[in-house]
């Protein structure tokens, strides 16, 4: 990222409460003008956290959906940003294969076999069925490898070839990894930690189907007594120390789109015991609350805004306008000239980031044309005559507004006829 340094750095400190789990239930607001940055900081957060801390984005125009509730779809975004982190035990079989025995029938129907295995310290014998025997062909294991066989699954998984056949001269590939005999028992317990979501655990309880019920999309409406239960249940497994609780992330895209009702839910849902850090982004000052006919800062109620810890973006720089168009000119494989680069610095300021840096796709198309791999002045210059700024589009519609439509939907020349 490119500037910012406040905002990041403030992002920075929420970073390290949400890793250390100790911001749950709290608010964030990132407020700024257009352009400066918000919701890249929110994606940059998102990615240093990492995979194993649930992270939601949605735009606040998104809820307002026909086929659930405000309030449904709010709470399903709230329990998509809650990880569960469930631990439990399974029995395991870890050794070195010795040596695999397969016997087929003459009709080639029932298969039976023998597995030797062994660690340092003992070898067993295990007999084969016929589920185990296409495991083990699917997983291509020989002799000299290291297997993992879970007791309660059957699933085989292979962990490497054993350092006693390194100096075997079979073809092995580059990728080829070596690891020491397992030593002690043959059959251990082992834990094994699956992390899923609040809404993952709400889908699968209150389908018929399922699991399915993830994969077709329609999670529809779910009932409060499934969420109660599965709250009750969570809570004994916390109690118990077989789940742990990851608080997430949601983050609220153009949060002055809510209305007032999901504000006032919003708030209650902050107390809750299941509770995520919210974090929100608004390019608005002060600006009516929708459902409501009262101004408030950012478009947000002064009681949400009070719990809220508010970061604040501000415009971009000269330097800082240069360096992020350079990088965007990068992205997209066009080479742009000083003096191009400059003036597009210049568009930026005076415009909008946004502006400038979709000029440069414009302008690569031009210069394209005249059979130039390079972005000149006059490319840039002609891609900004042709396509119009917001402020030169509102200057061009309030001079010739006599020939657009009214409020009413009524023309200039209609209105001359009916007088």
């Amino acid at each position: 990222m490119v500037g910012q340094l406040k905002a990041r750095k403030a992002a920075g400190v929420i970073l390290k409460m949400v890793q250390a789990g100790r911001i749950a239930g709290r608010a964030v607001l990132v407020a700024g003008p257009p352009s400066t940055g918000k919701t890249a900081i929110a994606m940059g957060l998102s990615q240093t956290l990492g995979s194993e801390v649930p992270f939601t984005a949605i735009s606040g125009s998104e809820i307002f959906s026909l086929d659930i509730s405000k309030t449904e779809s709010l709470t399903q975004a709230f329990r998509k940003s809650i990880g569960i982190r469930i631990k439990e035990e399974t029995e395991i079989i870890e050794g070195e294969v010795v040596e695999i025995q397969i016997d087929r029938s003459i009709t080639g129907g029932h298969k039976q076999g023998k597995l030797t295995i062994k660690t340092t310290d003992m070898e067993t014998i295990y007999e084969l069925g016929n589920k185990m025997i296409e495991g083990l062909t699917k997983e291509k294991v020989l002799a000299g490898d290291v297997v993992s066989i879970d007791k309660a699954s059957g699933k085989i998984s292979k962990l490497g070839r054993s350092f006693t056949r390194a100096r075997d001269y079979d073809a092995m590939g580059p990728e080829t990894k070596f690891v020491q005999c397992p030593e002690g028992e043959l059959q251990k317990r082992k834990e094994v930690v699956h992390t899923v979501s609040l809404h993952e655990i709400d889908v699968i309880n209150s389908r018929q189907q399922g699991f399915l019920a993830l994969f077709s999309g329609d999670t529809g409406e779910i009932q409060a007594e499934v969420r109660d239960q599965i709250n009750t249940k969570v809570a004994e497994w916390k109690e118990e120390g077989k789940a742990e609780i990851v608080p997430g992330v949601l983050f609220i895209d153009e949060v002055h789109m809510l209305d007032i009702e999901c504000f006032s839910f919003i708030n209650r849902a902050l107390e809750d015991e299941f509770a995520p850090i919210v974090m929100m982004a608004t390019n608005r000052g002060l600006s009516k609350i929708r459902g409501t006919n009262y101004k408030a800062p950012h478009g947000l109620p002064m009681d949400l805004l009070d719990r809220s810890i508010i970061i604040h973006t501000a415009p971009y720089s000269a330097d800082e306008i240069n360096t992020i168009l350079s990088i965007r000119a990068t992205e997209e494989e066009a080479e742009l000239a000083p003096d191009a680069l400059a003036l597009l610095t210049k568009i930026g300021q005076e415009t909008s980031l946004r502006y400038a840096s979709n000029l440069i796709a414009v302008s690569q198309q031009i210069a394209i044309k005249r059979r130039s791999s390079t972005i000149e002045l006059t490319d840039v210059k002609r891609a900004y005559m042709l396509f119009l700024d917001s402020d030169r589009s509102v200057q061009y519609v309030e001079e010739f507004s006599s020939q657009y439509l009214d409020d009413n939907g009524v023309a200039f020349t209609e209105k001359m006829e009916t007088d």
